[in-house]
């Protein structure tokens, strides 16, 4: 890569791992509906001017339906599990699990799709997870705190299916079709139900600044690098940026809300990059990364 391009796939870590930053201080004004409602819709409204001057609005309407698939599986219902699970979950833990997400695509790709498993990619599946074990270790003292847990890694799993579900439904379609189609139907699933659980309390300017944030930075501005990355770099190089979101996540929670680093979080975060590595090394079949 470029010096240009290794800028570009460090800001693009440092967008998608403040996500959770963002979302672990508008989560509790808003509540986590609302919230992801505004999210997708500040970044759909924000990409839907490159569609329309590149005249690809029809195209979109002619994938509708798998488009609204997508939002849901890669948008709609994974941020709102993120934005849930951040509720009582430091930003860093959060992003840990949230590199799952690869290590879940492989495992989708063997069992429902029947594609080949390598010894490496067996091992990384059970490192990562053993990161995910020791992550967590301590932490669960009931239901209370498995709540959480299990809505991270049920997001995770949500976009390792997106990416197999985009993978073969919308495999010729350009990208920024997919990503402003994806976001705009994720918007207009949640836009309902975020009116009705909209917040009694009108959210403080922080929290509106961390839905524009989330908006224009953590999704709309970094679907825009990524796919600049994938045109320049290629999809194994432009991939290795979910390595880069669990490290961002713990640095600005760490940073910003003084949040605890524990060295749990350390070890853990270190064995699921390494785990993730390893199912996705270029020479093997891949999945792309995805971000809460």
């Amino acid at each position: 890569m470029g010096a240009r391009d290794i800028a570009e796939w460090l800001l693009l870590g440092a967008l998608w791992g403040a996500s959770f930053l963002f979302m672990r201080v508008a989560s509790p004004e808003f509540g986590p509906v609302a919230l992801i409602a505004m999210r997708v819709s500040v970044a759909a409204a924000f990409l839907i001017a490159p569609i329309l001057v590149r005249h690809e609005l029809p195209l979109m309407l002619r994938y509708w339906k798998q488009l609204v698939i997508l939002g849901a599986l890669n948008s709609a219902v994974p941020f709102t599990l993120f934005a849930y699970a951040t509720l009582s979950m430091t930003a860093g833990d959060a992003a840990v699990l949230n590199a799952t997400a690869p290590l879940f695509g492989g495992l989708i790709g063997y069992v429902w799709f029947r594609e080949v498993l390598s010894y490496q990619k067996v091992a990384g599946l059970v490192i990562g997870f053993g990161g995910v074990v020791i992550l967590v270790w301590g932490k669960l003292s009931g239901v209370a705190s498995l709540t959480p847990l299990l809505a991270g890694l049920s997001a995770a799993i949500m976009y390792g299916l997106a990416a197999h579900y985009s993978k073969r439904a919308l495999k010729n379609v350009p990208p920024l079709v997919v990503s402003t189609g994806s976001l705009l139907a994720a918007s207009l699933i949640l836009m309902p139900l975020a009116f009705l659980n909209w917040p009694a309390t009108m959210p403080s300017n922080k929290s509106w600044l961390c839905v524009i944030a989330l908006g224009l930075g953590c999704t709309a501005i970094a679907y825009l690098l990524y796919f600049r990355l994938l045109r320049n770099v290629g999809t194994s190089k432009a991939m290795t940026v979910a390595y880069l979101i669990p490290v961002f996540g713990i640095l600005w929670g760490y940073l910003l809300l003084h949040e605890s680093v524990t060295l749990a979080t350390w070890i853990g975060g270190l064995t699921v990059i390494a785990g993730t590595t390893l199912v996705n090394l270029p020479q093997q079949a891949t999945t792309s990364p995805h971000t809460a």
